[in-house]
């Protein structure tokens, strides 16, 4: 059984027991905590996709850590014109456990 879910304005395919890295979430570590923007669930034949969130579907994490991903380096450069621009950026994140994908 998996469920395709979306937060933090990307979707992610999710099983049970996944550990995944999203968008950073104000829910502390160790805290459990309810998604309900379900978009599909495949339960072996049985698939029920949403218009646009399957009603009655939710999946329940738990929030392992927070963190910073790698840093991105941007450089911007124009030739012959004496102008260069340097500049980083470590994107934050929230490392979720699935714990169950439940369905009425």
């Amino acid at each position: 059984m998996y469920a395709v879910i979306k937060t933090g304005g990307k979707q992610f395919k999710v099983t049970e027991g996944d550990t995944i890295k999203v968008e950073k979430l104000t829910t502390e570590v160790g805290k459990a905590f309810n998604l309900n923007s379900v978009l599909t669930v495949v339960d072996g034949d049985i698939v029920t996709i949403g218009t646009p969130i399957v009603k009655g579907a939710s999946v329940d994490a738990t929030v392992v850590s927070h963190g910073k991903g790698d840093k991105v380096k941007i450089f911007k450069m124009n030739r012959r014109k004496g102008y260069r621009k340097s500049q980083g950026h470590r994107q934050t994140f929230t490392e979720i456990k699935i714990d169950k994908i439940a369905v009425k």
